[in-house]
């Protein structure tokens, strides 16, 4: 091999869009290039504009334009793919340069940029001589009518220094002085390097220069080397590239998906490889990166370890698909036999293994749903004929105070702290409570049941007992100056050989685990360095769980990131979704408050569908014209004649699995059309579109979504919670914000096209 190839990030995504055929002539490009890339048939030749940029040739109509990288450490040649272009679009104001922020090579394609724009800033995009290619018509440009008096600026109030200090390209500051329209903001966007993109997003906001360089600058900035700006080899180490290899066919086969799994912002890569002293947690809105960030963590934390065959890594989330899904794109990061050093389970796994180990043969008890409890519950306040508080109360209580702060006795119950539960209770009244709740945890009991929090809060117990026996013969060791405590040791008790559980644990989706969880987890890892990496948004918490984790022994001040740019979503859905939040307010799980403040994303598409309708036949019929109509789009057929299979990029979201069934039926009977319902294991039935509740899309996506029965009533459940507005109007308070919260889950799910429908009045969370 005499040179070494790198695909650039934006190189890679063009290549996802391109033909098959393209795609394997540029294999067969990468292959010959790396074996001589003087060879006579890639026609190597440099562009007049940058002299560090040259176009070879892929087949008659493609070329790519490659970047000298300088020589690695083997002594190698390096060069980087920096785009691939039908040859009627490559032109000679081309651009490489290092940006003075981040260190990494942009490139820097004028030829995306409007010619209204390019026109005012007095440039004349110039074709590159290509005397192999056959003459081609060229392509006229598009007729600019000039305006009467020249118009404002739309960055009026910036400065080129002030751009050039926000990391902005240099290439493209006069250019992005020069707009005048949020259109032609866009296509400059469209075409620029990842941190211009995101400055002039946040500029054109109206986001003032020192929050953006507060929030996006300065998050994304290296400490560079006087000289870096002439340095390629060392910007190319700081630069996000694919390698390119034999499995270069694969990569491009498996579509810009993987670029989302795999690719690391700046600001993210920093979050992923700092060492922690303690336990951190990174924060951010839907499709932030909060996961990918916690998957690349895992992947770092396991390439430390020592040579061994346990697992000494936890990665661990809410639920069972959300699990699933977090195996899956695990896999695609690392090595197969690091991989089997990470114990993937979802938290109430987690706790039944926990259980399972430390109880006796045939006493293990079966789990009950909370409904099912909640009857049990029920059955115990009319055999007393309580009349004071409804079952409802009692079980929040039960979970919430005593379950939640795991009290054992009614003393420790007198002495509890209710903060934030609302109705106050006197000791009198916590009496008669604690005897009520005694009574229905020895019917669950008699039963041989229990419920899942009651597992969860019985699994913390028998952790921190374990981590007690580990902490007291730490300190029996320590005493004794170190020496070997087998005299010391009850043989039977095993506490020679009791160890944490785990070295690391990574939190996926923190924001919905409880109390329990949390002192499960803390007793599983010893204190120390990487102990605990959260991830998580209170703005997506879908269950009444608001813990503060400096209260269950994890300390996350001083260690704690915030992501604030969106991959998934656009920006009009994410404006949306906004509004669903309002101004509720929203913890950070600590005693702080989070923000969806900066929260934007470089992506575009419609504005989401508010549509009112009559009745439900009404809101089901418009539903499937809306889902037809979408699935002619994703089935449109592309250049080559290849048509995308629908199925599982649509999908239709509800508040209840009654309403699910009845949406499902409807669109089967009355419309034609097939579905699949999403459960905890996945989506159910071959059916093209997928309907499932609120609860079910958390952490899912989708091409395009529908929110049908968006109404009052519905969202949130009046009937259900209006009883509190005047008997526990913090309780009332809580029950609206976590219906909120659903909707501001489901409206992010969609990544291109968001439909929201209701009968009858709208939700009092909609903005209409």
């Amino acid at each position: 091999m005499t040179a070494r190839l790198s695909l650039y990030q934006k190189a890679e995504n063009e290549l996802y869009k391109m033909d098959s055929s393209v795609k394997t002539k540029f294999y067969d490009f990468c292959h010959q290039f790396r074996i001589d890339p003087d060879h006579p048939s890639l026609d190597l030749k440099p562009l007049k504009g940058d002299g560090r940029i040259f176009r070879a040739k892929i087949d008659r109509s493609y070329r790519a334009l490659l970047a000298r990288a300088g020589v690695g450490a083997d002594g190698v040649q390096q060069w980087l793919i920096v785009a691939v272009r039908h040859r009627k679009d490559v032109y000679e104001e081309l651009n490489v340069a290092i940006n003075r922020i981040t260190g990494e090579i942009e490139f820097v394609d004028l030829g995306v940029v409007g010619q209204s724009v390019l026109q005012r800033a007095g440039l004349q995009l110039t074709p590159a001589p290509d005397e192999q290619a056959a003459p081609t018509e060229p392509t006229p440009a598009p007729a600019v009518t000039q305006p009467a008096a020249p118009a404002e600026p739309l960055l009026a109030g910036c400065t080129p220094e002030d751009l050039r200090r926000l990391g902005v390209a240099e290439a493209l500051i006069d250019l992005a002085l020069t707009v005048t329209t949020d259109e032609e903001l866009d296509q400059l966007i469209a075409g620029a390097p990842r941190l211009t993109a995101e400055v002039l997003t946040g500029l054109g906001s109206g986001m003032p220069v020192d929050e953006v360089e507060r929030e996006i600058t300065q998050p994304a900035a290296t400490e560079l080397e006087p000289g870096f700006e002439d340095d390629m080899a060392a910007a190319l180490t700081r630069t996000a590239v694919t390698t390119v290899d034999d499995d270069i066919r694969n990569v491009l086969a498996e579509g810009d998906f993987r670029a989302w799994k795999v690719y690391l912002h700046p600001t993210q890569h920093k979050i992923v490889e700092r060492n922690y002293k303690g336990p951190a947690r990174v924060s951010g809105g839907p499709g932030t990166g909060k996961t990918i960030v916690a998957l690349h963590r895992v992947a770092r934390l396991a390439a430390a370890l020592p040579p061994g065959h346990g697992k000494p890594i936890l990665l661990t989330t809410y639920t069972k698909n959300l699990t699933a899904d977090l195996r899956s794109r695990l896999t695609s990061l690392m090595d197969p036999a690091l991989l089997g050093r990470i114990d993937i389970k979802h938290i109430d796994q987690l706790a039944q293994s926990v259980l399972n180990e430390n109880a006796a043969p045939g006493s293990q008890r079966s789990l009950i749903t909370d409904d099912r409890a909640l009857d049990v519950l029920r059955e115990v306040v009319f055999e007393h004929d309580e009349q004071r508080w409804d079952a409802e109360f009692l079980f929040d209580e039960w979970e919430q105070i005593v379950l939640g702060q795991s009290l054992a006795t009614r003393q420790d119950y007198f002495k509890a702290r209710r903060a934030g539960m609302g109705r106050a209770l006197n000791r009198p009244e916590r009496a008669a409570i604690w005897k009520l709740l005694d009574q229905f945890t020895l019917r669950l009991n008699s039963m041989g049941r229990e419920t899942w929090a009651q597992a969860a809060e019985r699994a913390a117990r028998y952790e921190m007992e374990r981590a007690r026996k580990i902490q007291s013969r730490a300190e029996r060791k320590e005493d004794i100056g170190g020496g070997d405590l087998i005299h010391l040791d009850n043989n039977s008790s095993g506490l020679r050989y009791l160890r944490h559980r785990y070295q690391h644990i990574v939190v996926d989706e923190a924001q919905d685990l409880s109390s329990a969880h949390w002192k499960m987890l803390r007793a599983m890892v010893a204190p120390g360095p990487d102990d605990l990496f959260i991830a998580g948004d209170t703005h997506q918490r879908i269950y009444d769980r608001q813990v503060t984790l400096s209260t269950v022994g994890i300390n996350i001040r001083g260690r704690s990131s915030k992501l604030t740019l969106s991959y998934r979503t656009t920006q009009e859905i994410l404006d949306q979704a906004a509004k669903v939040v309002g101004t509720a307010t929203y913890d950070d799980l600590d005693d702080g408050t989070d923000t969806l403040d900066g929260y934007h994303s470089l992506l575009r598409g419609p504005a989401p569908e508010l549509v009112a309708c009559t009745d439900w036949t009404d809101e089901i019929t418009q539903l499937a014209d809306a889902l037809k109509q979408w699935r002619a789009e994703i089935t449109r057929p592309a250049e080559d004649g290849t048509v995308r299979d629908p199925s599982g990029t649509m999908a239709v979201c509800v508040a209840d699995g009654d309403m699910a069934g009845r949406v499902a039926a409807d669109l089967e009977t009355k419309h034609n059309i097939t579905t699949a319902t999403l459960t905890k294991d996945g989506p159910q039935g071959g059916g093209e579109v997928h309907i499932g509740t609120m609860h079910r899309f958390k952490g899912l996506e989708y091409q395009k979504l529908a929110i049908v029965g968006a109404s009052d009533g519905i969202l949130p459940r009046t009937a259900l919670i209006e009883k509190y507005a005047t008997t526990d109007p913090k309780r009332y308070e809580r029950e609206l914000k976590k219906s909120r919260n659903q909707l501001f889950v489901a409206t992010t799910r969609a990544r291109d096209a968001l439909r929201i429908s209701w009968h009858g009045r709208p939700s009092p969370f909609l903005p209409v």
